[in-house]
C-alpha cells in the first residue's frame, strides 16, 4: 500500500495492515503460528501468489517473523510481540461486527477454528460472572471445547477432557450466544441447537 501521506497514526497502521487479505493473515496467527500450506488453507480464496507478496510485506514491517519450527527445515510464520498487539483491535472490530453476523454464512465459507478468537472475544467483556467449566461445541464434523474460569474464555480443539455439556449448533447460532444477540431459548425454538448435559452450566456461560 502507497502511503497515504498523513502524520496520523490510523493512517501510518493502514499502511501496514489495511491491504485485503492482512488482517485475515493476523487472525490466522493469532491461533498460532503457522506453516505457509496451513495460511492457505485457513485463507479461502486468496492466490497463493498474493498470500507470498502479504506476508513479505508484513515480515518487512515487522508484524510477523518466519523461524525454523521443531521439524527442523520447515519455516513456520509467527507474530511478533508487536504484532501480537493487533490482537486488541481485531477482537474489536469481531464484536463491532455483529449486527453483521445475525444472519448465517449463506453460502461464505465458514472454519470452526475462527470461533477460537470470535467466541472469547465477545464473552470475555460481556459475561462478568465467568464459571470454570467446560462445554463441548459440536459444529457438525467439527468438535470444539469452550473453557471458562477466573481468566476468562477460551476455545480449541476438543481434547477429550470431561464436558459439563455439549452444544450442538449452526456457527450463527455460537456466535449470537456468545454476542448475547440471541437467548438460548430462541436458538432452540429455531432449531439451530440442542443441549446435552448441564443446561445450567451452558445458560451461566453465555448468560442466557
Amino acid at each position: 500500500m502507497r502511503s497515504y501521506g498523513q502524520y496520523c497514526g490510523l493512517a501510518r497502521s493502514l499502511e501496514v495492515v489495511g491491504d485485503r487479505w492482512n488482517l485475515l493473515i493476523v487472525r490466522q496467527l493469532l491461533l498460532g503460528p503457522a506453516r505457509y500450506r496451513d495460511l492457505l488453507a485457513g485463507l479461502p480464496g486468496i492466490a497463493t501468489n498474493l498470500l507470498a507478496d502479504r506476508l513479505r510485506d508484513l515480515e518487512a514491517a515487522g508484524v510477523l517473523e518466519r523461524r525454523l519450527a521443531e521439524a527442523g527445515s520447515v519455516v513456520d510464520y509467527a507474530l511478533t510481540p508487536w504484532g501480537a498487539e493487533l490482537r486488541q483491535p481485531i477482537e474489536s472490530l469481531i464484536r463491532w461486527s455483529t449486527p453483521l453476523m445475525t444472519r448465517g454464512p449463506d453460502g461464505d465459507v465458514f472454519r470452526a477454528e475462527w470461533l477460537a478468537l470470535a467466541v472469547p472475544a465477545l464473552l470475555n467483556t460481556r459475561v462478568a460472572v465467568r464459571p470454570s467449566a467446560t462445554v463441548g461445541l459440536e459444529l457438525g464434523d467439527e468438535r470444539l471445547h469452550l473453557r471458562g474460569g477466573p481468566d476468562g474464555f477460551e476455545v480449541g480443539p476438543h481434547d477429550g477432557r470431561d464436558l459439563d455439556a455439549t452444544v450442538r449448533a449452526e456457527p450463527a447460532a455460537i456466535l449470537g450466544l456468545a454476542a448475547g444477540a440471541l437467548t438460548l431459548d430462541d436458538a432452540r425454538a429455531l432449531g439451530i441447537l440442542a443441549v446435552d448435559g448441564d443446561e445450567a452450566v451452558v445458560r451461566a456461560i453465555f448468560a442466557a
